[in-house]
């Protein structure tokens, strides 16, 4: 590491910071601190700071530098390897955290007072996908974990929102939050840090945000950039197309032999889930990046992208007996031995069609033997979902269920006459 450091010494230019200056720092990172309160990092840009001095936070508008808050240094403390130790004072070119300012955030500056311009700060993509935490209202809740109820799940979204700027938390109905973000990908990593923290939910599909001008709808369209080899590439092109993916450029890839580079333009409510099926359908030598492009016309309704489910109609434990039979129906969730209710997804249907099945049925014991009574059960390896790919396999009526020790694909209504009940409403 030392001989890096040392070019990065030598080649790159020292920063053109003035000490004599006033006190501007541009604020990069945000953290909680239960006793100091909000604490905000960054580099110093001009001047030099003090413990006790007076300073303010201000934000860029349309109409110039806008005053946050006013407040005074209350601790200042810089990185010593991976430890935090506290200084009294910094200068210009230091990465610093400040204590005593609670209302500014990333991207906004702090300054001192007699200064009114802000710094340039960098434009965050907006929000392009929401999904609604909820309370686990399952028959299996509360066995794996310990907060449980609304209160603790919007303590904690609220939390993360203070924290991580390109999260946005609405109270929804009935101890429900809406969350705002900006892909599957950052919501599935506040979900499983939940979960890990011992937290039980239920989550909600990943809903596109959309927007309505001169009475058009929009919808957010991402600029999708991918490398595979030549034989994926008819693959990756027609799983795409149902995706409503248009190919913006395509071409070979400089330097190598055998490897394509795609560039196209692809809805995000097409891209939602996509990413473990191109891990698949490349074999794992493919290579994709997402980056939001703008909102634009809506592309019309997605191919059929998957098909039905199995919905398991009995409450208790899966038995090797029952599965037996349903594994000509399609492709199975779950082994024997794990618990099942009213409502939950076994499996998915070979067929386009939702069906319902036992898989809790226990083998009749008789007292009449046969030479074919105790056949051995040969069962296929179920398909184990993971977090990302649940978040991606999941349709609009369907939850998924999660808890420190496990991930459940359940349908909204549990009851199977309400679902066909709900089944004939009209779509939103």
């Amino acid at each position: 590491m030392s001989q890096l450091l040392d070019a990065v010494v030598r080649h790159v230019p020292p920063p053109n910071a003035s000490i004599d200056a006033p006190f501007q720092m541009l604020v990069s990172m945000m953290e909680k601190d239960f006793y100091l309160g909000r604490i905000l990092t960054g580099r110093i840009y001009s001047g030099i700071v003090r413990v006790g001095d007076r300073v303010h936070g201000l934000r860029n508008k349309d109409s110039g530098a806008e005053k946050i808050e006013d407040g005074k240094v209350v601790k200042l403390m810089k990185k010593k390897g991976t430890n935090m130790v506290l200084t009294d004072c910094a200068g210009a070119g230091d990465i610093i955290s400040i204590a005593g300012l609670s209302s500014p955030a990333i991207g906004h500056t702090v300054a001192t007072v007699e200064v009114m311009s802000a710094l340039p700060t960098v434009e965050l993509d907006p929000p392009t996908i929401s999904m609604t935490f909820g309370v686990n209202d399952s028959p299996l809740a509360g066995r794996d974990g310990s907060h449980l109820t609304g209160g603790r799940i919007g303590d904690r979204l609220m939390a993360e929102a203070e924290t991580n700027l390109a999260i946005n938390v609405l109270p929804g109905l009935s101890e429900s939050f809406e969350v705002q973000g900006r892909g599957e990908l950052q919501l599935g990593i506040l979900i499983e840090n939940m979960r890990r923290e011992g937290f039980e939910l239920s989550v909600s599909p990943p809903k596109v945000m959309y927007k309505t001008e001169n009475g058009q709808k929009l919808e957010p369209v991402e600029e999708v950039t991918i490398e595979v080899n030549d034989e994926h590439v008819g693959l990756i092109m027609e799983a795409l197309s149902h995706r409503r993916a248009e190919v913006t450029d395509m071409g070979p890839v400089s330097g190598t032999v055998g490897r394509t580079r795609l560039c196209l333009t692809c809805p995000s409510r097409g891209l939602v889930g996509y990413r473990s099926v191109f891990s698949s359908d490349t074999r794992g030598t493919g290579f994709m990046h997402r980056a939001f492009h703008a909102y634009e016309n809506f592309r019309g309704p997605l191919g059929n992208v998957r098909k039905g489910v199995l919905v398991s109609m009995g409450f208790g434990t899966i038995t090797a007996h029952a599965l037996m039979s349903l594994e000509a129906r399609g492709t199975l969730f779950v082994t024997p031995g794990m618990e099942a209710y009213d409502g939950m997804i076994v499996g998915e249907h070979s067929r386009d069609t939702d069906l319902d099945v036992n898989p809790v049925r226990a083998k009749e014991l008789t007292n009449i033997r046969a030479a074919t009574k105790d056949d051995n059960v040969k069962l296929t390896p179920p398909r184990l979902m993971t977090l990302e790919e649940a978040i991606g396999y999941v349709a609009s009526d369907e939850l998924i269920e999660v808890t420190p020790k496990s991930i459940r694909l359940r349908k909204k209504y549990l009851d199977v006459n309400k679902r066909k009940a709900m089944s004939k409403r009209p779509k939103e």
